[in-house]
């Protein structure tokens, strides 16, 4: 080998040794700079973890009690519509015979009109035609009361639809001032079943001062 080459080899190989160095000092530099990362990054890093899963779990607790608060209202929504439900379902009423003195005696069979109205809840009783139509389907107790002259036959029926259901009733008596009445019926109606009062033929009810009266109300619905 002549001068010139081994020059050229040791410069070569010179270069090659100084890269090596360079790269080794890297690779330590790099190293440490991870120890380092470890030993400052990271802790704030299991902090943000922490600190997530503490918002994790209040997230779950809020979103549990968000859940029972719309149990909640479900809850209340029922009970609301169930009062609607039973205001609508409050069915009573009360009248009186209107008029100046008595009614009768007549020579046909005469639904009785009961004009002055005590009580008329759910407006099923219609003081225009004194006919109660039931508004729903349920069990009903009906009553009525009369006050008559003694010296008059008295003959009051109630009926349901054309069919007669109870009647009242008291001869005539001439030893007899006045004379009282009533009665009463359970019945079960369907919707748009009529209830009234017939003053029967030939007979006489004292009507007014509210002595002769027609009652109603819903026990059950069914």
């Amino acid at each position: 080998m002549n001068t010139a080459a081994f020059l050229l080899v040791s410069l070569c190989c010179c270069c090659w040794l100084s890269a090596a160095q360079q790269e080794t000092k890297k690779t330590e530099n790099e190293d440490k700079e991870c120890q380092t990362s470890q030993g400052s990054c990271y802790p704030n890093l299991c902090k943000l973890l922490k600190d997530f899963g503490v918002m994790e779990e209040k997230l779950r607790t809020t979103m549990e009690k968000l859940g029972v608060m719309e149990t909640q209202l479900k809850v209340s929504e029922n009970q609301l519509e169930e009062l609607k439900n039973n205001e609508r379902r409050k069915v009573i009423f009360s009248a009186a015979l209107g008029g100046n003195g008595h009614t009768g005696p007549i020579d046909h069979d005469t639904t009785l009109i009961f004009k002055n109205v005590i009580t008329n809840i759910g407006s099923a009783y219609n003081p225009s035609t004194g006919v109660f139509a039931a508004p729903i389907a349920g069990v009903y107790y009906f009553s009525f009361f009369y006050h008559a002259g003694g010296s008059q036959t008295k003959y009051i029926s109630l009926f349901k639809n054309g069919q007669r259901m109870v009647t009242s009733s008291d001869h005539q008596s001439s030893g007899d001032g006045a004379d009282n009445g009533a009665n009463a019926v359970t019945l079960q109606l369907e919707v748009g079943d009529q209830v009234f009062l017939r003053l029967m033929a030939n007979n006489h009810v004292w009507d007014s001062v509210n002595h002769t009266t027609f009652n109603g109300f819903l026990l059950k619905q069914v």
